[in-house]
Formats: C-alpha cells, structure tokens, sequence
C-alpha cells in the first residue's frame, strides 16, 4: 500500500501494524515534502486508529474478564488451544452442545473435518470443509497455531503429536487437526460439565 506513491515516495506495506507505525514518522519528517492539507489529513486517520484501538483494547478486556467469570468459559480456557475469544464464542454458538450426537458430528458442523471424495472403491480425503461458523472455526485455528508454534519446545504428549504432525506434514495440518480435536475436545467438556482431561487430549 503506497499513500501517494508518486508524489511523496512515501511506501508502506500493506498491513495495519506497517501502517500504524508509519504514519507518527511520517507526521514527524518535516522533510517529506508532505502538503499541510495531506498532514492534516494523516493526523485525522491518525487519531482515528488510536482511538479504534483503544476501543479494541477495551474490548478484549471486558471478554477477558466474562470469560474469567463464567465457570463454563473457564474449563474450556484449561486447553491450551482455547482463549477467551474462542471460549465465548464456543458457549454463545454451542451452548451445552447436547443437540449434537457426537464430538465428530459437531467439529464436522464447524467445518473443521475433511472432506471426503469418492470414486469407485478409492476414497480421498480433501481440506476441511469450511461448513458452520466461519468466525469460529477461524479462532480455534488461530489458537491452535499458537500452540503449534510453541509445541517443540513443550514436552508432553498433545505438544509431541502437535510438533510430529507438523513436521511430517506443515503446521497449517498440524493447526487444522488441533482445532478439530479442540472441538471434540470442548464438546466433551461442554455436555459433560466436566474439566479439561489431558489424557483424552492426547488420543
């Protein structure tokens, strides 16, 4: 993303954070040869991404704190593939997950199981589905890569499954299969009322 490229060479990779960290510089270089109108207006959008992320920031706490509230939110926060996010919006989108028959039933509602393809008497396996919440399905494939990402330097069973599936496949496999076992996981917790189990974690 360039702000007007050709007149002030002025670049900015295209992303919030590049952004954000540019413009106080550019607000500061008085040899940038920026108009006073093009300054007033980087100062307004400025202050508009201040206060947006103040609000954000606002925000994660007050789900922080629900979620530290809540009993239910707190076992499933026990997974380490399971934030405050994605433990919030788990109980306000499953509830007690008892309208599913089972755990595959309600991570293949996620869309977080693959699809299958058959052909005669060969089947093959595709990438997930992407069926049910995707807003969902994407927060516990965002916490499952943070777990991924940190698995090899974990030993325990989950972290050792986590960091061979990711080096006999890639970690995006590895994110994906965390956040289906997720799933199974939390709907086991959800309809039993019951605390995180480590060893069902590990099968």
């Amino acid at each position: 993303m360039g702000v007007d490229e050709c007149e002030y060479g002025l670049v900015v990779p295209q992303q919030l954070r590049a952004l954000c960290a540019a413009i106080p510089s550019w607000l500061e270089d008085a040899g940038n040869k920026l108009t006073a109108h093009f300054r007033y207006l980087l100062q307004g959008l400025w202050n508009d991404l201040i206060s947006l992320h103040q609000r954000v920031r606002e925000l994660d706490v007050d789900i922080e704190t629900l979620a530290k509230q809540n009993k239910v939110t707190r076992h499933l926060q026990q997974f380490r593939g399971v934030g405050p996010m994605a433990a919030t919006v788990l109980v306000a989108n499953v509830g007690d997950a008892k309208h599913y028959c089972n755990s595959l039933q309600m991570a293949a509602a996620l869309g977080l199981t693959p699809r299958q393809h058959s052909s005669g008497n060969k089947y093959r396996l595709l990438g997930i589905s992407n069926r049910g919440d995707g807003y969902l399905r994407t927060l516990l494939i965002h916490d499952a890569r943070a777990v991924v990402s940190q698995a090899k330097n974990k030993d325990n069973r989950l972290s050792r499954w986590v960091t061979d599936l990711a080096t006999r496949k890639q970690p995006n496999v590895a994110a994906v299969a965390l956040a289906n076992k997720t799933a199974r996981i939390a709907y086991a917790m959800l309809r039993n009322e019951t605390d995180y189990d480590p060893n069902f974690a590990s099968t």
